[in-house]
């Protein structure tokens, strides 16, 4: 991005705003691909604790602290600067989710599903994917609902609604 600016710069000085114009599209793009990178990463960190809390049937605390966490940054990293549009439209996560996601979800949660007991070909057999993108889509339309203040108290109570929830909610292992 550095020789960018530096590009930039001499386009301004040299009053070629056209190729200006183009080198700001370009760190425009470059950006905005960088915003939606974070967002997969977190996502795809929510989609592990998911499939773990469903192949494990529990919840525990670091696992609602990390659905937590990636609830919250997905809201903040998501917003445009405009604070009135998003990265991703609410109705372009499923989308997202079956296409880019899922698949390296489960291949990450592999390594620590039952400590590692299963491969991620014998974890994708066991997971019911639709439940997990459905689970999913419930949190993050909370990012769409709630401003960031009010959304750990209410990811909290949906994570009451998870298997293991109410034990984790009532401190029961």
């Amino acid at each position: 991005m550095t020789q960018e600016l530096i590009d930039l710069r001499t386009c301004i000085q040299e009053g070629r705003y056209a190729d200006a114009l183009a080198i700001v599209d370009e760190l425009e793009g470059m950006s905005k691909q960088a915003i939606l990178r974070n967002i997969q990463a977190y996502l795809r960190i929510l989609l592990i604790h998911l499939i773990k809390n469903q192949v494990e049937q529990r919840l525990t605390g670091s696992w609602a602290n990390s659905i937590r966490n990636s609830i919250r940054e997905i809201k903040k990293l998501n917003i445009k600067d405009n604070k009135t549009s998003y990265y991703i439209n609410l109705d372009e996560w499923e989308n997202l989710i079956e296409e880019e996601i899922i698949e390296d979800a489960i291949a990450d949660a592999s390594e620590e599903v039952m400590n590692g007991a299963y491969n991620q070909f014998q974890l994708a057999e066991m997971v019911d994917i639709n439940q997990i993108i459905q689970t999913a889509l419930k949190f993050l339309v909370l990012t769409y609902s709630y401003s960031i203040k009010e959304l750990p108290t209410i990811v909290a109570e949906t994570l009451t609604q998870l298997i293991g929830g109410e034990d984790w909610k009532a401190g029961r292992r």
